[in-house]
């Protein structure tokens, strides 16, 4: 049968909303109302043989398990063991890839150990330097937090664990790219993701609360990432990867961007919780956009081709008629859908529409650059390729 949206992805909650952090600007720790009557959320092993079961039957040829959380090392490391256990019962010639994006705070030398030698992808959460990183990443005891984060960081190096630095983009921390570009750069994590903070006031919901950045300073911050790393090149090539920097030049090139905020419709990352409820997406764990529970019966390849969650996917398209006639539209396709703030005609304006389109003015000719350079190589690839074959070399 063909379905429209491959399951390629999968986002996992295996310890819910739970977490060891009580970081100020956390979304997700408030979900915990999702599921009353459990103070502390752990996905059984039932769950876990089902959804990896479910994923590697209904995926092709590819398939990525994001462990994320609340904190989801709170699982414990054999539960991991059991990851890699399961995924090597129920593979069928595939690629299995799978992801971590952790705090930190529990990751030792075993951990540490056991995620390279395993080819995890870890995605940890810092912040910066310790005036950054501490400004809003508290233990659940408010102590700060960076000094733990920095021992994680160094176990994960000395194991060869392939990394990722997931920074946090405040009102406060946008202030300061340059330091963070150099500190993650000093560290050796080269792969880079700067993710801005946006969350409602909880005493004010018609405000932004204090801690979210704001569209001026994310802009600002942009271009000025964007021109360290330019000036980062070494004979031509970048010297570090900037995902908000590297998901857009894809548009550049005609290809979809492998970031869903930069899709036309997004809806392909299906969030699945400790106990098998399946939801559109992590940002939107409501009773509304649940899609069923794999312990019910329910398949994740056709909850993610649901009704349900093609309409979840249209959401990202109803934009102020600004955007649709914007020059910029197909390099972003208005952002996130949760970072849209709604005007008298309920159409969701985007949060970051001049940061955007700030960034894209000051970046626009050097990509341009970049990418036909890009295509050059690939007409260049393909005529070699052709000549070989013309030829009359055995292959």
């Amino acid at each position: 049968m063909y379905y429209k949206n491959p399951l390629s992805f999968i986002l996992v909650k295996p310890s819910g909303p739970d977490c060891n952090l009580g970081c100020t600007y956390c979304f997700y720790l408030e979900k915990e109302a999702m599921f009353p009557g459990a103070k502390k959320h752990r996905m059984s092993d039932e769950v876990l043989e089902e959804l990896i079961k479910q994923g590697l039957s209904q995926a092709d040829d590819y398939v990525q398990f994001t462990w994320q959380g609340g904190e989801p090392t709170l699982m414990g490391l054999d539960f991991y063991k059991k990851v890699i256990n399961l995924q090597q019962k129920y593979a069928k010639n595939q690629m299995i890839a799978n992801a971590l994006q952790t705090n930190g705070v529990l990751i030792n030398d075993e951990w540490a150990q056991f995620l390279g030698r395993w080819n995890f992808l870890v995605g940890l959460s810092l912040d910066g330097p310790q005036h950054i990183h501490d400004k809003y990443r508290f233990t659940q005891g408010g102590k700060p937090s960076w000094e733990k984060v920095m021992a994680a960081q160094k176990k994960l190096s000395h194991w060869d664990v392939e990394m990722n630095a997931m920074c946090c983009v405040t009102n406060y921390s946008a202030d300061f790219p340059d330091e963070l570009y150099h500190f993650y750069k000093r560290l050796g994590m080269k792969w880079m993701q700067f993710i801005p903070i946006v969350e409602t006031d909880k005493k004010d919901p018609s405000k932004a609360a204090d801690f979210s950045v704001t569209p001026e300073k994310y802009g600002k911050f942009l271009k000025r990432i964007f021109d360290l790393w330019w000036n980062d090149f070494e004979n031509g090539e970048p010297t570090t990867m900037v995902r908000n920097i590297d998901s857009v030049f894809y548009t550049y090139v005609d290809m979809p961007s492998p970031e869903c905020t930069l899709l036309e419709q997004c809806g392909v990352y299906p969030t699945v919780e400790h106990n098998g409820d399946v939801f559109s997406c992590d940002f939107f764990v409501e009773d509304h956009w649940r899609l069923g529970n794999i312990m019910q019966g329910d398949q994740l390849i056709e909850m993610i081709n649901s009704s349900t969650q093609m309409k979840f996917g249209k959401m990202k398209n109803i934009l102020p008629e600004k955007c649709h006639t914007c020059e910029w539209y197909k390099n972003c396709y208005g952002g996130c859908t949760k970072d849209r703030i709604k005007d008298m005609r309920d159409e969701g304006n985007p949060r970051f529409c001049q940061s955007t389109i700030d960034f894209l003015e000051h970046s626009h000719s050097r990509l341009q650059f970049l990418a036909q350079r890009w295509k050059q190589r690939q007409l260049q690839s393909q005529q070699d390729t052709a000549d070989i074959y013309n030829a009359g070399f055995d292959f």
